[in-house]
């Protein structure tokens, strides 16, 4: 069992990750103590900075530098229900709901406090973005655990940033100050990345997104059943791409029947605007929704075919926590008659876990790592909802 509480300069929090029952999961590691710790080293109370975190992961950051009112930007929608029931824990600390890179914060900004992430593409849109919302003279405060920085991330920092100090490790992470660099976002190659698409199309994804630079080999196993399966729907059916990514699988579902509504959501915001980028290029004229949420809206009604990839890992957490979530609330807004059509790993084992919240589950496709299973509340010939 882990501690639920971070000390930090100002006093001890009480952290937790929500919906969470692995009491082994913490919902802070060494990163944001350290970062916590040169923050307050550098910005005094009372100065009057415009103080901004990036990608805090469960409320560590924001809630720990709350007495200098910081803004939140966090790619994951997480991050939302964290601050609002650490906010709670932690004797109802106010602070304001956490920006998306939907609508991102406009600067200038004097500190940019930031959790360095894990993919290198989305390390150089963040650095490129602070350059452009940076003042002159601000300052960034960069830290990660050092088994989880992406290869090649201290020559990304020499190129784009000034390095102005790499702060001795500790804890097995690490915390480098930067100033601004001149390098923006503006005619970055690398901004979008994408692969062929069926006829004559491509999808696109942004940093963030799963698997944007090609076809994840999961989900080629899984597109010939969203074909099948959307084919038999009728006009108007809905339809539900469940941690949407790039949007592949809601668009699959719209080449094989393009009457029918669909609705995209993941918990990246990058993902959300991947897929509405996506969808209005390839199919433009289609009824389509993009939730920028952690699962299902709760207000989503029902679908009569959900797809879904669930992702295996948040942050350096491995595991099948984040699919059982999904399946639950999948589970809860799934029509009678509906179906779930979803791939994973094949060591995840995932056809136990389907059947507690489905009385219907069936292997369709397998290779030597990944399964294809389809879910239902009851058998085909059960009769309609």
């Amino acid at each position: 069992m882990t501690s639920d509480t971070l000390q930090t300069p100002k006093g001890a929090l009480t952290l937790k990750r929500p919906g969470n029952t692995d009491r082994s999961l913490r919902a802070w590691d060494a990163t944001d103590e350290l970062l916590l710790e040169q923050m307050y080293a550098r910005m005094p109370e009372g100065v009057g900075s415009r103080v901004l975190v990036v990608d805090d992961q469960f409320g560590a950051l924001t809630l720990g530098l709350s007495s200098l009112a910081p803004e939140s930007l966090a790619d994951s929608a997480s991050l939302s229900e964290a601050l609002v029931l650490n906010g709670r824990l932690n004797g109802e600390v106010s602070v304001a709901a956490p920006k998306s890179w939907l609508t991102p914060p406009e600067g200038l900004f004097d500190v940019i406090v930031m959790r360095i992430p894990r993919q290198l593409d989305y390390l150089s849109w963040l650095l490129r973005w602070a350059n452009e919302v940076l003042a002159p003279d601000g300052v960034l405060i960069a830290g990660g655990m050092i088994k989880h920085l992406p290869d090649r991330s201290a020559e990304v920092f020499s190129d784009l940033v000034q390095t102005k100090q790499v702060c001795p490790a500790r804890k097995k992470a690490r915390v480098v100050i930067c100033g601004p660099g001149e390098q923006g976002l503006e005619g970055w190659q690398g901004q979008w990345k994408g692969y062929p698409l069926g006829e004559g199309g491509s999808v696109s994804g942004l940093p963030a997104v799963f698997a944007r630079e090609r076809l994840d080999i999961g989900t080629r196993l899984l597109l010939p059943d969203v074909r099948q399966a959307a084919a038999k729907l009728a006009p108007g059916s809905r339809v539900l791409d469940l941690a949407c990514g790039n949007g592949v699988l809601g668009l699959e579902a719209l080449a094989a029947q393009p009457a029918l509504s669909v609705m995209f959501s993941d918990v990246s915001s990058q993902a959300v605007a991947s897929a509405r980028l996506n969808v209005e290029r390839l199919a433009p004229d289609v009824e389509a929704r993009f939730c920028h949420g952690d699962g299902v809206p709760e207000d989503a009604g029902a679908f009569d075919l959900i797809l879904l990839n669930p992702p295996f890992h948040e942050g350096g957490v491995v595991g099948d926590h984040i699919a059982l979530r999904l399946f639950q609330q999948a589970a809860r807004h799934l029509a009678k008659s509906g179906q779930l059509l979803m791939v994973g790993n094949r060591h995840l084992g995932y056809h136990r876990s389907l059947k507690r919240y489905f009385p219907v589950v069936t292997q369709l496709q397998a290779d030597p790592k990944f399964v294809v299973f389809s879910a239902r509340h009851q058998s085909l010939g059960a009769g309609r909802s």
